[in-house]
């Protein structure tokens, strides 16, 4: 029994089990287990229940007694971020504030253009280190799971460069890192021929090699006016889907026309949907395609936000991301986000902890986490309350007191 550990006991374990993946939530659904205990073995949930319970069932397991009042919630996922870049975009944040428009700000040396240039300037090396101080900020808010696009090199070269500094900053960092491949963010400036041309030389010579290489199984793209019509991304998606990868697209963020896109290649998700129509909407609800809302961008930006609860209403598949990026959504605080994102669009509070558990880790195809219950993995994020609720309340104020990743404490707040 020595590589047994009991974990608790919790006031609350919030376990996020045998809810719908679709559709509207309401908090009576939840299951909560009061005076919990989790057994941890193997990196995996064991068994959960009462504490005196299991501590009665598996005598000479490892104890670890929590003193005080404690909420235990399935470690949280973010399903969409860019947090391996080089620079700021700091000025850009101000000028857009003092109403200075994208193409201004471009034309000022501003955009995602800045962002490729420093990216490119950067080191592998510095890319590692600044993705791992990003993600383990992350982690020390309860973000076990991250999901890092590429997308600043926009070129084989530099998207390769950027792929692998994710995949290094996996091997260290406290959170598990989910690289997806993001090369058609957009044509880059530097490129001489058409949106198709780039798109061409992509999938003929990135694509071969992030599969030999393992580097991911995720291929996104940006369709939007500013980047590639559904048209031009159309060819580029036969290709990743014919060599294997999962789909995702950044879609409906200023212009619509991507969430179709998506559900027509059966995208694993689209995200973004700022300005889905209930014509999107419900296109989205009657498919497989998870919706990711990102209200660090809507913040960042000053524009609407998800229309989620219309989402839910119509019977889609809700996830709740923070797009942590230098450009549009530079806070990068998912439980903030996601509080702020509830509050504006009345989710219920069960909805938003879905949007942040189960729910985004079937945004990212994997099955072993975002719920408390035996097989999972013993990713918990612990709150010093003694009430769930109080988590949503205060908006991202109240941040975990302890973080364990794979069945280990790997953040312990009173001895940091």
């Amino acid at each position: 029994m020595k590589s047994y550990t009991l974990i608790g006991p919790f006031s609350q374990a919030v376990t996020m089990a045998n809810l719908p993946l679709k559709g509207a939530l309401s908090d009576s659904e939840l299951q909560i287990i009061t005076e919990a205990g989790i057994l941890i073995h193997n990196e995996k949930i064991e068994a959960i229940g009462k504490f005196s319970d299991l501590q009665q069932q598996y005598n000479g397991a490892n104890v670890m007694e929590l003193k005080g009042k404690h909420v235990c919630l399935p470690g949280l996922i973010d399903a969409h971020t860019h947090i391996c870049y080089g620079g700021t975009r700091a000025e850009d944040y101000a000028m857009r504030n003092s109403g200075k428009t994208y193409l201004e700000i471009a034309q000022a040396g501003g955009g995602i253009w800045d962002t490729v240039e420093h990216t490119r300037k950067a080191s592998k090396e510095d890319l590692v280190k600044n993705t791992i101080k990003r993600a383990n900020r992350h982690f020390k808010n309860g973000v076990t799971t991250i999901e890092v696009k590429s997308g600043y090199g926009l070129s084989v070269k530099e998207e390769l460069k950027m792929l692998y500094a994710i995949n290094d900053a996996n091997k260290t960092c406290l959170s598990d890192l989910i690289p997806t491949c993001l090369a058609a963010h957009t044509k880059p400036n530097d490129f001489d021929g058409s949106n198709e041309e780039y798109l061409n030389e992509i999938y003929a010579n990135l694509f071969p090699k992030l599969k030999e290489e393992k580097l991911t199984n995720r291929i996104d793209a940006f369709i939007e006016k500013s980047a590639f019509s559904p048209e031009q991304i159309q060819p580029y998606f036969k290709e990743a889907k014919k060599i294997g990868f999962d789909i995702t697209v950044h879609a409906d963020q200023f212009s619509t026309g991507g969430s179709m896109v998506a559900i027509h290649n059966n995208a694993i998700s689209a995200d973004h949907l700022e300005v889905s129509t209930q014509t999107e909407i419900e296109s989205l609800a009657k498919s497989n395609t998870i919706a990711i809302a990102l209200p660090g961008a809507s913040l960042g930006l000053g524009c609407n936000f998800t229309p989620a609860r219309k989402i839910l209403d119509a019977g889609g598949a809700l996830a709740i991301a923070s797009d942590h990026n230098p450009g549009s959504a530079p806070m990068g605080d998912l439980l903030t986000q996601a509080s702020i994102l509830g509050a504006f669009e009345k989710l219920s509070n069960v909805e938003v902890l879905a949007g942040i558990t189960y729910r985004a880790a079937t945004a990212l195809n994997l099955k072993d986490r975002g719920v408390l219950a035996k097989g999972m993995l013993a990713d918990l994020s612990v709150f010093h309350t003694n009430n769930y609720n109080e988590i949503l309340y205060n908006q991202g104020n109240l941040k975990p007191c302890m973080v364990w990743k794979n069945g280990k404490l790997a953040f312990d707040k009173h001895k940091s």
